[in-house]
């Protein structure tokens, strides 16, 4: 009978076996040791010697993408909307995501060219600063530590919008114009732009969808309501409930609404809102109304409305009314101060930043003209425009939404006269415009006259503000309106 001889050994045997150090004491083939039995016949089992090839595995550098502090205190934002998906490949300064925090929107770009392996949020999840938005795996050969993420801030001056590189030259277009062309799978470098230094605006991407496709965007879905069951016949036991013979009845038909409640947590500037409105109810607020006779600056902004259209900028009669604010709070500093949380001292802000109040498709945002005391009314005009642009794009940045210490609010470009403003923290005053009427009038002969009249509705901090200060504020404001040309002598 004979008996075959196998090795059952542990790994570590096997690798010693095999390892250049004991393999330079045996042959090339291991053999079967003979064994003192000599009752039985032994054969020998041959095994060939198979090598194990080792090598260095270098393995791919994944970094993860963290969100980094974005300034003004801010510890979390909310992802409004991402560039990119799982196996997108970018490049350095490509667009990541867009987040929001409660003071303006943030453009979040890449600092590494690779591809996408995770994203970490959904779309209007909230994302805490030092976190990880994306892991981005990088090439093997790329040797260098992981980087901070780069925030670009939009808006933040005239020339400061969101661009891509296409074929070795810049093309020029905000963010929600770069969202349509990439949900259309249209290229920003096959698109002629028409605006300022050949931007790309929606009107173009939606000229090109028309005449590449013919394409029409569908509308929004509604909420359909249902009708409800035809209902049954009448039994015969209330037949003779029927109406008289020759009157008919009429049938409510009550539509069925299929639609549910749903709860949405506050973010981004409704939550900003929140907090700001519940600290302004912390201040006693006066108010004071009053009219104004716009009929003489309506006149000067007719005349001065071609001059300014010709020098590319749209005048209306906010310009007047801030510039009018400034000077007034010249005579008045006490009106653009700021109380301390303590009320213990008051600090006279050197500037005025005075701020306009704005409807947004993002809600109520109130950017500011910096520095009003030193700019002329066209200089102001020209500060609007670029304000009222980017508030409706979406675009302000931190530093148009930060630092005012005076504030307007134009409610009457909507609807209504008087109203009652809410001062906004830390400033101390704020002003309500209503809107314009024509109005009967007595001039100064006691002869009835057209005119027209605005309502102006102020607000003040009465812990430190008289009601006689804020009555003469208002009288001085009113007299450079209403005759516009008192204004020359104040103007520095």
């Amino acid at each position: 009978m004979a008996a075959f001889v196998t090795f059952r050994g542990s790994f570590t045997l096997m690798r010693r076996l095999l390892s250049p150090l004991y393999y330079k004491h045996c042959c090339s083939r291991v053999q079967v040791v003979r064994p003192a039995f000599s009752a039985y016949r032994i054969h020998f089992i041959r095994l060939p010697y198979r090598s194990f090839k080792t090598s260095h595995c270098n393995p791919v550098p994944i970094f993860q993408f963290k969100l980094s502090d974005i300034g003004e205190g801010i510890q979390e934002v909310t992802v409004k909307e991402w560039y990119v998906k799982e196996g997108d490949k970018v490049s350095q300064f490509d667009s990541i995501c867009e987040v929001q925090s409660d003071k303006a929107s943030v453009m979040i770009t890449s600092r590494y060219d690779g591809i996408i392996r995770k994203l970490y949020y959904d779309v209007d999840s909230v994302a805490l600063v030092g976190t990880p938005l994306v892991d981005i795996e990088t090439e093997p050969t790329e040797e260098e530590a992981p980087e901070k993420d780069v925030v670009e801030t939009p808006a933040m001056s005239h020339e400061e919008h969101t661009h891509q590189e296409i074929k070795g030259h810049k093309t020029l277009a905000p963010p929600a114009v770069r969202r349509l062309a990439m949900e259309n799978n249209i290229k920003l470098s096959e698109v002629v732009g028409t605006g300022k230094d050949g931007r790309i605006l929606k009107e173009d991407i939606l000229n090109y969808l028309s005449k590449q496709t013919g394409a029409i965007l569908p509308p929004t879905p509604y909420q359909e309501i249902q009708p409800p069951p035809p209902l049954a016949a009448p039994s015969a036991a209330k037949q003779k409930d029927r109406a008289p013979p020759g009157v008919t009845r009429p049938v409510l038909h009550r539509p069925v609404l299929t639609g549910k409640d749903h709860i949405e947590p506050l973010k981004g500037f409704h939550k900003a809102m929140v907090k700001t409105m519940t600290a302004a109810l912390k201040i006693p607020h006066f108010g004071y109304c009053d009219e104004v006779d716009m009929s003489k600056l309506m006149r000067l902004r007719s005349e001065l409305k071609d001059l300014a259209e010709s020098r590319g900028i749209k005048l209306t009669y906010m310009p007047f009314f801030i510039k009018a604010a400034s000077l007034g709070l010249l005579q008045y500093p006490i009106l653009n101060a700021s109380l301390d949380d303590s009320c213990q001292n008051i600090t006279y802000k050197a500037a005025h930043n005075i701020g306009l109040a704005m409807d947004t498709p993002q809600g109520l945002l109130v950017p500011n003209v910096k520095n009003v005391q030193l700019l002329s009314i066209f200089d102001i005009a020209v500060e609007l425009n670029r304000l009222q642009s980017l508030g409706t794009s979406g675009q302000l940045g931190t530093s148009d939404l930060t630092g005012g210490t005076f504030t307007i609010s134009n409610i009457g470009s909507i609807g209504g006269t008087y109203t009652k403003p809410v001062i906004l923290p830390p400033e101390v005053a704020i002003g309500a415009l209503g809107k314009v009427q024509v109005l009967p009038r007595f001039n100064s002969k006691g002869e009835v006259v057209k005119a027209h009249i605005m309502n102006v509705s102020w607000s003040a901090d009465h812990r430190i503000i008289y009601g006689a200060t804020m009555c003469r504020f208002s009288n001085l404001w009113k007299s450079y309106l209403e005759d516009p040309a008192t204004m020359v002598f104040d103007l520095k």
